[in-house]
């Protein structure tokens, strides 16, 4: 009897073993999720809101709080190449004959982080690009780099989060579960109520970005 318990025992750890690194394999690795992160595109989205947001706007077209205190001064940022932005960045806004209220940040900012800022200035227009570093920003720790479900922590909740790229919920719900969070609308509990950390603007870049994931079977 005590050896069949012992190997029925070692069975179920098998089949126990197994199944976890499984679930492990498939979930986004530390050297995935590293990676992801260390795109200067991503690292330049966190710069940009940090620094920029409060007088060019998150959507970089000069709409933002502090933009009427420079009166007819216009503040959106217009295309152009990457010489004349690591200038105008380091230098402030008198290097390039701009205005006399864009300061340099060489002071402030590293040169990795002003090349980051760089490199998101090309998308820093585009509503799906810039919802997609919000995402990879906030939310893959639990949905996944593929927003598949499969985040590094995904396999601590049950529930487990949800799999963006087969949803069925329209933009609006989308809307509201992430401005609420998971218990108001009787989802679970562990989706944060993130209106309490991003802004209108990224919870809509956000849900731009979402129906670039979709799957469509």
């Amino acid at each position: 009897m005590k050896r069949k318990l012992s190997m029925g025992l070692m069975v179920t750890l098998c089949v126990f073993s197994v199944t976890l690194l499984s679930a492990v394999s498939q979930a986004d690795s530390r050297k995935a999720v590293k990676k992801e992160l260390s795109k200067p595109v991503i690292r330049g989205g966190i710069v940009f809101k940090n620094y920029c947001t409060l007088c060019h706007g998150e959507r970089a077209d000069g709409i933002a709080r502090a933009a009427k205190l420079y009166g007819v001064a216009n503040l959106t940022i217009k295309p152009a190449d990457k010489d004349y932005y690591f200038r105008i960045i380091r230098n402030g806004g008198t290097s390039v004959g701009k205005s006399e209220f864009m300061p340099p940040w060489e002071d402030e900012l590293s040169e990795e982080q002003i090349r980051d800022v760089v490199a998101y200035l090309k998308i820093a227009t585009d509503g799906k690009r810039r919802g997609e570093v919000v995402f990879k920003t906030n939310c893959i720790l639990c949905h996944g780099l593929k927003a598949d479900g499969k985040g590094r922590a995904a396999k601590l909740y049950n529930p487990p989060p949800a799999n963006l790229t087969k949803s069925d919920k329209n933009d609006d719900y989308k809307r509201m579960i992430i401005t609420l969070g998971g218990a108001a609308m009787g989802r679970s509990e562990f989706m944060p109520i993130w209106s309490e950390q991003l802004s209108e603007q990224e919870i809509e870049d956000v849900i731009a970005y979402l129906r670039t994931v979709l799957v469509h079977n």
